[in-house]
């Protein structure tokens, strides 16, 4: 409920500040589409009805407020998001926050080999032992070469630019529960940062109570649902298990990917 923070990471965290509307307010929201308002209804089935057929609007009528700290580089991603309103922490008017997000030991993951920009595997510990050396005393530096600067008299606005971006940084974000689950939807994904997806499953433990019909009926036809595309249905009608008549080649790993969730030919 209102006031309730689930940390992440060293020093990062999420609040549920406020929010506005419950099941029935989106239920109400569609009911006033064809006159049933205070009729009796199954909410559950109007809400998993609105989800299936990507009926939104009705989830607009929903707003939630959070306050969030966050390192800057995963509020880079975070603020891509255009879709709520922001008021951010300012190092202009105010000294940086004094604290960074450093990774532990066996927490460092290999850059992937498949995809520019996704990591892999994690690395041995005794490397990541290194990198977090490594990182600390880089992030020391960054923190005293800032001080010095602030010391000196330099503007707030210039010294700030010396700081790493695992600097934390904290905002008021406030977003309609619609936009929401579509920023859960792209930022809970296996192939979004784990990071980010740390902060994603703290709004989702913030927002389920809240909204379990909801969040039950955005699972299943949304997180835990797939898309077919007019290819991969022809390819599934022919039988065509090794994706030959794809062509493109990150459609046709795609598409075998989908086999394997839906135990087909050669995804059994």
């Amino acid at each position: 409920m209102i006031g309730d923070t689930v940390k992440v990471g060293p020093d990062g965290f999420v609040q549920l500040r406020d929010f506005m509307g419950t099941d029935a307010t989106i239920c109400d929201a569609a009911a006033v589409s064809y006159d049933n308002r205070g009729k009796p209804r199954d909410d559950r089935k109007l809400l998993r009805y609105l989800m299936r057929h990507r009926h939104t609007t009705p989830f607009e009528q929903c707003e939630l407020q959070f306050v969030v700290r966050v390192p800057m580089d995963i509020w880079r991603q975070w603020v891509r998001h255009r879709t709520a309103s922001i008021n951010e922490y300012s190092t202009r008017y105010r000294e940086a926050i004094d604290s960074v997000a450093i990774p532990d030991w066996g927490e460092w993951r290999a850059q992937s080999t498949t995809n520019k920009q996704g990591s892999s595997e994690l690395l041995p510990e005794h490397y990541g032992s290194h990198c977090t050396t490594d990182f600390a005393d880089a992030a020391d530096a960054c923190r005293d070469a800032y001080k010095k600067l602030i010391g000196r008299g330099v503007a707030r606005e210039q010294a700030r630019s010396v700081l790493q971006l695992a600097t934390y940084t904290e905002a008021f974000w406030k977003i309609d529960l619609h936009n929401l689950l579509h920023f859960i939807a792209l930022r809970i994904d296996k192939h979004a940062q784990q990071e980010i997806r740390e902060y994603t499953q703290a709004i989702l433990d913030l927002i389920s109570p809240l909204f379990p019909l909801t969040i039950e009926a955005f699972f299943d036809y949304r997180v835990n649902a797939m898309t077919l595309s007019d290819l991969d249905i022809a390819a599934i009608a022919r039988q065509d298990w090794a994706g030959e008549t794809i062509e493109d080649a990150r459609e046709r790993r795609e598409y075998l990917e989908k086999l394997v969730v839906l135990e087909l030919g050669g995804g059994k």
